[in-house]
């Protein structure tokens, strides 16, 4: 089986405190640890009331202090929204810190909408236009050459690089750079296949990386029932439905049922946009999961578990562990 690993936003759940997010994304990684999955990444994001990874390297060292051995990274920082250079630094800080498990995933979209990307950047002529430029630099901050500029820290840390996307963009980048691909499948399902083949075909080997190496996202809701496993899966169903009509709460709560709280177009988008979500018990959903590998072909599996309740989230992750290990 291939590596399984933990892409979380640090939700804030509807009538639970950011402190107390912040504790259970620790737990998380705890447990994520514990059960051997093999990265555990944060995503930046802004101005969402249900998303507490905005200070992603800052909140990638709490989690740094409570792991020892799981590697730790962003999936990503929207290098577009800051200076590669403090994004070297940052980085840089945390591989000081932490060692050689750190990992910096990187994407173009500014995480957020267009009010708060502006008041994000001091220089508002920045475009995403620059971003192949953007990462360049950063990898060269990152390397040990000396250069009039330099990353401490970060200079010589070396942090592997990883592209983000729902496209073909990146995957036509990455595979120019020789750099690994991560595809957002969990919430972007049109283009998976041809963006894997697009990295594939044109991979060029490069000095971190000899042979392409890929990632691919879903969401799983695991519970002991299906019908608990439906329960659940309505909070981050009710996200989806928000977020296509402007809405913006912390994580909602689960629902009985969905029936009258949605339109069938709202049903329709977001059935789509979760084409991939694994939903129910683990004997219902590994045929599910065996085809997507199989379609994939991916070298990992990254997984993110949008679930309110603490302790079903952390039964959702010991389901998947057990899933995995009986692959």
């Amino acid at each position: 089986m291939i590596p399984f690993s933990i892409l979380d936003l640090a939700t804030i759940t509807e009538g639970v405190s950011v402190a107390d997010s912040l504790t259970m994304t620790r737990n998380m990684a705890m447990e994520a640890e514990a059960l051997n999955f093999k990265r555990y990444w944060l995503a930046e994001h802004h101005g969402m009331k249900g998303v507490a990874s905005s200070a992603t390297a800052v909140l990638l060292s709490h989690i740094g202090a409570a792991t020892s051995s799981i590697r730790i990274g962003a999936g990503g920082v929207m290098l577009p929204n800051h200076s590669p250079l403090v994004i070297a630094e940052q980085f840089g800080t945390l591989a000081e810190l932490y060692g050689p498990r750190i990992d910096l995933g990187l994407g173009r979209a500014p995480g957020t909408d267009m009010r708060t990307s502006q008041a994000l950047r001091r220089n508002s002529d920045t475009s995403v236009d620059q971003y192949p430029n953007d990462v360049q630099a950063l990898q060269l901050y990152l390397s040990d050459a000396e250069q009039p500029v330099i990353a401490v820290p970060g200079q010589g840390t070396h942090v592997p690089l990883w592209l983000l996307g729902s496209s073909l963009y990146s995957a036509q980048l990455a595979a120019q750079l020789g750099l690994p691909y991560s595809f957002a499948s969990h919430f972007a399902p049109d283009l998976l296949t041809e963006a894997l083949e697009v990295y594939r075909r044109y991979f060029r080997p490069s000095e971190p990386l000899e042979m392409p190496l890929s990632m691919v996202g879903i969401m799983a809701v695991l519970a002991d029932t299906e019908a608990e496993a439906a329960y659940l899966f309505t909070s981050v169903q009710q996200k989806f439905q928000q977020m296509r009509t402007g809405g913006n709460t912390p994580f909602p709560a689960p629902v009985d049922s969905m029936d009258g709280r949605w339109t069938a177009a709202d049903k329709q988008m977001v059935d789509h946009v979760l084409t991939y979500a694994l939903v129910g018990t683990k004997a219902s959903v590994k045929p599910k999961l065996e085809r997507f590998l199989s379609m994939t072909e991916a070298d990992e599996l990254i997984v993110s578990i949008p679930v309110h309740d603490a302790k079903a989230r952390l039964h959702s992750l010991r389901l998947l562990a057990e899933l995995r290990d009986e692959q």
